[in-house]
């Protein structure tokens, strides 16, 4: 059996309130990152007088350009997509043009990234119990734009698939040269992470549970959530008259695989 593998434990990513619902293993937390439709993406901007530091939704995947072939469980980057004129990749071309960093070295701008999904409502006894079943998720790292074309290119396909399997494959590729111009990838070398997962029933305090009034008048358990995807709507250009069967299975498969989890977590085990 191999060994699993975690990101070190440090002060920017230890779990300390209910530690133990920490997970630091890379499985756990890339697979996460790689699930979750809409990443939150945090980095200090220097262009706000406010001082406000900046909060962007992005899309993202982690993958290994130099190993393709690497596993879940194995160390990945993160890629970030992104307009080549937003503020993030402003930033970041800004600081590697400065000197400060540049796509080679193994640092970079800092950013913390943010990932959740929630699984179910949990309804006790009391108010103050109540909770959800939920997995969440944070990323420290350092993050250049990618400059190479190949590897840029590697990082749009692993992001489009992401999306929805094999979408790449099945559209006009490879983009052309605007298409290329007006994006940009930021690379993100992890140096820390953790999850935090909560699974299961209501736990109520035992001066709850043993109050025949107060058991036998509220109803408390869990009402699973869980993401699903619709049936597929065609545009009005589109020609092809039946969908094609990557996307009918990929539905299917998106929301057996969340049904699933979020009833697999209603009960202790």
């Amino acid at each position: 059996m191999g060994k699993t593998l975690e990101y070190p434990k440090e002060s920017a990513n230890t779990i300390n309130r209910y530690k133990e619902r920490g997970k630091y293993d890379l499985q756990t937390i890339h697979q996460l990152i790689n699930t979750s439709p809409v990443l939150h993406v945090s980095f200090a901007n220097d262009t706000d007088e406010d001082g406000f530091p900046a909060l962007l939704p992005m899309i993202g995947q982690m993958g290994s350009f130099a190993y393709p072939s690497a596993g879940i469980d194995e160390p990945l980057d993160l890629y970030l997509h992104g307009y080549v004129s937003s503020r993030i990749m402003n930033l970041a071309r800004k600081k590697q043009g400065e000197g400060e960093v540049t796509s080679n070295e193994a640092s970079g701008m800092a950013v913390s990234i943010a990932a959740t999904k929630v699984d179910g409502l949990v309804l006790s006894l009391t108010p103050n119990s109540h909770s959800y079943n939920y997995r969440s998720a944070v990323v420290h790292g350092y993050a250049c734009l990618v400059s190479d074309p190949e590897e840029k290119i590697y990082a749009m396909r692993l992001i489009t698939d992401s999306v929805l399997d094999n979408r790449w494959a099945n559209t006009r590729t490879p983009p052309d040269k605007s298409e290329m111009s007006s994006t940009s990838i930021l690379r993100v070398r992890v140096v820390n992470a953790s999850a935090k997962v909560r699974a299961g029933a209501p736990h109520d305090d035992r001066k709850d549970t043993e109050r025949a009034d107060l058991v036998d008048s509220v109803w408390t358990g869990v009402v699973p959530v869980y993401e699903r995807l619709g049936d597929p709507v065609p545009s009005l250009d589109n020609r092809v008259d039946e969908v094609p069967g990557y996307i009918r299975q990929y539905v299917e498969r998106v929301n057996r695989l969340n049904e699933d989890y979020a009833m697999s977590v209603t009960r202790d085990k």
